[in-house]
């Protein structure tokens, strides 16, 4: 019988560095001999699609049916590639998972602890989040550098300080608080230090 694989999430604020970590840590875990899949919410699929569109549009909808949007992309994620994944023993890491939904719909004004408790019923718990915590101040400037397609409904500064502050509420067992400060090496540090305390896949 093949050891179910681990999952790790990485969550925090828009420009605080998620998808460069994740790269470097699926590297680092397969260097140390692991099967590892990175992967990432929104999906590509058809829900993920219409919620990228509509944040590079500018376009609010309304949050509840955005929330449901979020929701039925992650049941698909699940389904067809987190859950085979994990069965097959491979090592997730994914750029964000619902703890982003849980912060980015609570800033727009939804109960946020009532959909952390969904969240959590319906989908599979994660091993270990890596939530990356800068200044938005600092990860603003970060967004203004970046080049491709810009997310304005969710990006501006003062939307980032209401997720920022929801994510600073969260208090659960599998969070480990990650300094973004600095290289991405010296954080790439930082986030092994914390896999290997956790997890000893390192």
């Amino acid at each position: 019988m093949v050891k179910r694989g681990s999952f790790i999430v990485f969550e925090g604020i828009d420009g605080c560095g998620k998808s460069t970590q994740v790269t470097l840590l699926v590297d680092a875990i397969a260097a140390a001999g692991h099967e590892t899949l990175a992967t990432f919410e929104p999906t590509n699929g058809t829900y993920g699609q219409q919620i990228r569109h509509n944040a590079r549009a500018g376009k609010e909808i309304d949050p509840e049916v955005e929330l449901n949007w979020f929701e039925q992309d992650r049941h698909e994620h699940v389904e067809n590639v987190l859950e085979p994944a994990l069965n097959e023993g491979c090592v997730v890491v994914c750029d964000r998972y619902y703890l982003s939904t849980v912060a980015y719909q609570g800033a727009r004004g939804l109960d946020w602890e009532g959909i952390l408790g969904s969240n959590a019923a319906a989908f599979p718990t994660p091993d270990l989040v890596l939530l990356i915590e800068m200044p938005t101040d600092q990860s603003q400037r970060r967004l203004s550098q970046r080049s491709g397609p810009a997310e304005p409904t969710f990006e501006n500064q003062s939307f980032q300080e209401r997720v920022d502050v929801i994510f600073k509420k969260l208090s659960l067992p599998y969070i480990e608080r990650i300094d973004g400060s600095g290289t991405p090496e010296q954080v790439h540090q930082r986030v092994c230090d914390a896999v290997r305390a956790r997890l000893q896949l390192l």
